[in-house]
């Protein structure tokens, strides 16, 4: 019998709960201690995808290229049915707190400012 880590958590309250055995007890621990560990590494992994992400689109922001119209998708023509899929710049926008994306995106200009802003963004975390 295989059994999730969620349902591992509630059988461990519960076996805690009812009979204060050692054994559950040490597992218990153990099981919270390494749930604990995942979740920091996955912020962690989260935070430097982000802060890789940020990077590259300031790279590509300051370029007068294709890839800057593709980016911002101010491109010509009809939008497609449905609801509209979240823009790259709007999501780093809201990690950045820079307000709206135009901000953001003026942001891109200023190489100091922008470097500046992704490090404030990931000290603070995700």
């Amino acid at each position: 019998m295989v059994l999730h880590e969620q349902q591992m958590v509630v059988m461990c309250n519960t076996f805690v709960n009812v009979n204060s055995t050692s054994i559950w007890e040490a597992s218990c621990r153990h099981l919270q201690h390494n749930t604990a560990e995942e979740a920091h590494t996955t912020r962690l992994l989260i935070s430097k995808i982000r802060k890789r992400q940020a990077t590259f689109f300031g790279h590509v922001m300051r370029r007068e290229k294709l890839e800057n119209l593709v980016t911002t998708g101010m491109l010509e023509g009809k939008r497609s049915r449905g609801k509209q899929r979240e823009k790259l710049i709007e999501g780093l926008a809201d990690w950045l707190k820079a307000g709206k994306s135009l901000e953001a995106i003026e942001a891109t200009k200023d190489r100091k400012k922008w470097r500046t802003m992704i490090a404030n963004a990931v000290k603070q975390g995700t």
